[in-house]
């Protein structure tokens, strides 16, 4: 859901030559979180706690490609029930679909600091959708990716994913967003 954050990390690299995969998601320091209404009144909310991914750049372009991954059963709520209903298979089926993959499209690095439009495919139980989200500005020194917290956030359908359980009582739109920091890839 909130894979889309890691495209912001790219952009950090901007002024730094780079080699495919020289930058890497730090696990350990990233994570990505939703949330939709239940009964229109109050939030369901959880945080997916394990990204992990590669950020490859084109200094021809000027532009970098950011490919994540969420472990689904990485996800912490405030209720251990609430918890097992969403990895249940009427939505996440995470015994079938372990992770979710986002592949942003190419991103100008000028988007880090300033911000913009983030686009690219998102992959949730097995179903890949085109995905918009916005990247918020970002100050950070571009040398030392480690000092870097790049923010996105969206929204998505999650009918669009094939999850149309509780139609009545929950919303079909998901507010998504992550938080990425990047290290360099290890080699």
């Amino acid at each position: 859901m909130t894979w889309l954050i890691p495209c912001l990390a790219v952009l950090l690299l901007a002024s730094v030559p780079a080699h495919a995969a020289d930058y890497r998601i730090d696990p350990a320091r990233s994570h990505a979180d939703f949330g939709v209404r239940l009964l229109w009144l109050s939030q369901i909310s959880g945080r997916f706690e394990e990204i992990d991914g590669d950020v490859t750049l084109s200094t021809l372009h000027d532009t970098a490609i950011v490919d994540a991954h969420i472990t689904v059963d990485s996800i912490h709520m405030s209720s251990d029930r609430v918890r097992r209903w969403v990895l249940a298979p009427e939505f996440f089926d995470v015994s079938h679909y372990p992770s979710i993959h986002f592949i942003s499209e190419p991103v100008s690095l000028t988007l880090l600091e300033k911000g913009g439009d983030l686009d690219g495919t998102l992959t949730v139980r097995g179903v890949t959708r085109p995905a918009h989200f916005e990247l918020l500005p970002s100050r950070c020194p571009l040398a030392e990716p480690q000092q870097c917290v790049i923010a996105v956030k969206g929204t998505i359908q999650r009918s669009d994913f094939g999850m149309n359980g509780h139609r009545t009582a929950l919303s079909d739109r998901v507010e998504l967003g992550m938080m990425i920091s990047l290290d360099y890839a290890k080699r």
